[in-house]
């Protein structure tokens, strides 16, 4: 894996931060991608093999630059993760088209924009595209009807670049996280949430930064060789339960 190089939007925490520390791990060089700046450096300058870009994924022109400074650094792109994203959770009739947008621009603009200025570098190295969508895009629940619509399309959207850019070996698949320990989710989630969550889930338990991060490195992998067009749901056997919880409607 020495020398190869991956681009990470969404980079500067979470899971795309997560996703860095593995690849790194790994022998990968990686360029952390994010619109927060002050956090994005913060994070970059813990560690090595990284360089730090700001970005804006849902600008066409942020992104060929974020493209052109990667390949001037590393003189390849083997991977792409698109992490970038947004949310905002509400009911449709308290969801504003202003919010709409933003959140596709965000979420399904961005997966677009970034594997689209990639393509002459991954079609250099056979490389691998993953996209993080989630668990509200396998299956509709309540508040998310802008953030799981775009989750949705990302699923798609991961499905269609499959099939048209295998011809170039590019392999492209999708990961949907279930719920996960997040310092986001845990500020937000009730202990009502954070219970029925437990409940609902097979595993009993949120999932980790780091699980999420594992998969994405593996479909990025070469162990991964002759997997595309793959959504998984990394969710603890969330999908598998039903629909919804009761105690978000509250």
């Amino acid at each position: 894996m020495q020398g190869k190089c991956a681009i990470v939007t969404g980079a500067a925490r979470g899971i795309g931060l997560a996703t860095t520390d593995v690849l790194l791990e790994m022998g990968w060089r990686i360029a952390m991608a994010d619109i927060d700046t002050e956090e994005l450096e913060d994070a970059a300058a813990a560690r090595d093999g990284v360089l730090a870009i700001t970005v804006d994924v849902s600008d066409p022109d942020d992104v060929r630059r974020m493209v052109d400074r990667t390949t001037g650094w590393a003189g390849r792109l083997d991977g792409l993760v698109n992490n970038a994203g947004v949310a905002n959770f509400a009911p449709v009739e308290q969801t504003s088209f202003e919010t709409w947008r933003e959140i596709m621009s965000t979420n399904l603009d961005g997966p677009f924009l970034c594997t689209q200025a990639a393509l002459p570098a991954l079609k250099e190295t056979c490389g691998a595209v993953v996209n993080i969508a989630s668990i509200s895009g396998l299956r509709a629940s309540t508040l998310r009807v802008a953030y799981g619509t775009s989750k949705a399309g990302v699923v798609h959207l991961s499905r269609q670049h499959a099939a048209e850019l295998g011809e170039y070996g590019i392999r492209v698949n999708c990961v949907c996280p279930g719920p996960v320990r997040t310092k986001l989710a845990m500020a937000v989630h009730t202990q009502e949430i954070i219970d029925a969550y437990h409940d609902a889930i097979p595993l009993n338990r949120y999932g980790t930064e780091r699980e999420i991060a594992e998969v994405v490195a593996f479909l990025l992998s070469e162990k991964a060789s002759y997997v595309t067009g793959q959504i998984l749901a990394a969710d603890g056997g969330f999908e598998s339960t039903g629909v919804g919880l009761p105690a978000l409607r509250d």
